[in-house]
């Protein structure tokens, strides 16, 4: 996993304090990055076109144009001219050169974004939002420098953004690039370093959010000898009036290492015979798993749930209901909640003062999540959507691999199936749920069907696979 930073600002500052590094060796090694990956990616005398801004991303850009030229056709755009010290200084040292200006926006092989990187705190004008439009309709592969433009500081749109096949950005990942409103145009994201190493660039800048990685992933591999189904745990899903979701849950509670699951209520769909049937919380229960396909909640089996103290995963229906509110007072119990955006409104409106909805959520996912967590450090939180969030306390790890073959009726509960697995083989929430997240997105990815076409026990069948691809 890697470090998150909301911003690069005095990380660059130490760089000119400590290392005696300049704001122009800084960018010449950015600008190399790029020029690296281009080489690498795209044969030579290929067409770059360069739009660059009026500040030092558009510096970065025209030092990038130095740094392709002759190699590559390379072209510059500067379509409000230069403004900054450092992008008037590199417009200089490019028309030296014999490079190309144009006065329009051209097609070409790579189109590189360098008009605005991060830190954008204001509503594109007119003249930009026309610009934009005009890159869009180009075919060549776009690139954005450091983070494409109209992509703010808390990683929405501004009110819209330059769709980019790949974001390269320079010293580290930044917030903005893993919001779920930002997913749509920043493409693949590399970062490259500006000089020096990236574990002394961050040197001394501790972050409290992290990047999951696939090779972060750890699946439940069995390497004892000497066991039995009982040294896997026992995970109790409790059923709801839609039996078919807790079924869901149960069968992706094996696929995923469980050595028991029973289905807990009064059940009268006919079950697959790896699923046992309970009509109260068998003895031996390690995890429970509730809220999948629930619309009410009167049950006796509710007040056992609420009366036991052994690791729960609540999902789907409780969010809505004010018996979450009891489980929230459970300080000393490992929780862990799976709220979609719709869900955690809901939940969020019970339990704190301040009003929220739907788009002020999604237009501030990593402040709620952080809002949520400090009223409640003792529960884990995933919070679901095109980058998941993994939540306890004041850390936050995203996992970026969400997909929208997932956006189906019953994904969900495969995924609290897969948590309530691990909790019931014994891991504790934040691990449970940052392990089961990646081995989610590893099988959906995994699936090799049409993109519209994956149903959730397809990715219950890709999880049973995980453990042979990454061998």
């Amino acid at each position: 996993m890697q470090p998150l930073y909301k911003s690069c600002y005095p990380l660059d500052n130490r760089c000119y304090e400590e290392y005696n590094l300049t704001e122009e060796i800084l960018m010449e090694h950015a600008s190399m990055g790029m020029a690296n990956y281009i080489k690498q990616n795209f044969k030579e005398q290929s067409s770059v076109l360069i739009v660059c801004g009026v500040g030092n991303n558009g510096a970065d850009g025209l030092v990038l144009a130095r740094h392709l030229q002759n190699s590559y056709e390379v072209k510059v755009y500067l379509p409000f001219g230069v403004r900054s010290v450092m992008a008037e200084v590199q417009l200089e040292r490019v028309q030296t050169l014999d490079m190309e200006f144009v006065d329009e926006v051209e097609e070409a092989d790579v189109i590189v974004d360098a008009l605005f990187g991060a830190g954008l705190s204001r509503e594109l004008d007119e003249k930009t939002r026309k610009l934009i439009i005009k890159l869009e309709k180009l075919n060549g592969f776009k690139i954005a420098c450091d983070v494409p433009t109209g992509i703010d500081v808390d990683g929405n749109p501004l009110p819209m953004a330059l769709f980019c096949d790949m974001t390269i950005t320079m010293g580290v990942l930044k917030e903005c690039l893993y919001t779920d409103m930002a997913k749509e145009y920043v493409g693949e994201v590399i970062c490259v370093d500006l000089g020096l190493s990236h574990a002394k660039y961050t040197q001394g800048f501790k972050s409290d959010i992290f990047l999951l990685e696939e090779h972060d992933m750890r699946l439940p591999t069995r390497r004892r000898a000497n066991t039995h189904k009982g040294s896997f745990g026992h995970l109790a899903v409790i059923a709801g009036e839609k039996e078919g979701a807790g079924i869901m849950s149960g069968m992706a509670a094996l696929r995923f290492g469980a050595g028991l699951v029973s289905l807990v209520g009064e059940v009268e769909t006919v079950l697959p015979l790896e699923i046992m049937a309970s009509h109260e919380l068998p003895h031996n229960t390690t995890a429970i798993a509730f809220g999948m396909g629930f619309d009410a909640f009167e049950d006796e089996i509710v007040d056992d749930v609420l009366e036991s103290d052994i690791p729960l995963i609540l999902d789907a229906g409780v969010f809505s209901n004010e018996i979450i509110l009891e489980f929230l007072e459970q300080k000393d119990r490992e929780i862990v909640l799976t709220p979609h955006p719709k869900e955690f409104v809901a939940l969020w409106n019970m339990t704190i003062d301040s009003p929220l909805n739907i788009a002020i959520l999604q237009a501030n996912r990593f402040e709620k999540v952080r809002e949520f967590c400090e009223l409640f450090p003792q529960v884990t939180l995933l919070l679901k959507g095109a980058n998941l969030i993994v939540a306890k306390d004041k850390e936050l790890f995203i996992n970026p691999y969400g997909s929208s073959k997932l956006s189906k009726g019953g994904s969900g509960d495969v995924l609290a199936g897969l948590i309530g697995s691990l909790l019931a083989q014994g891991y504790d929430g934040l691990e449970a749920t940052i392990q089961a997240s990646l081995a989610f997105t590893s099988a959906a990815k995994a699936y090799a069907g049409s993109s519209y076409a994956m149903l959730p026990t397809d990715v219950i069948d890709e999880v049973g696979k995980l453990e042979s691809k990454i061998k």
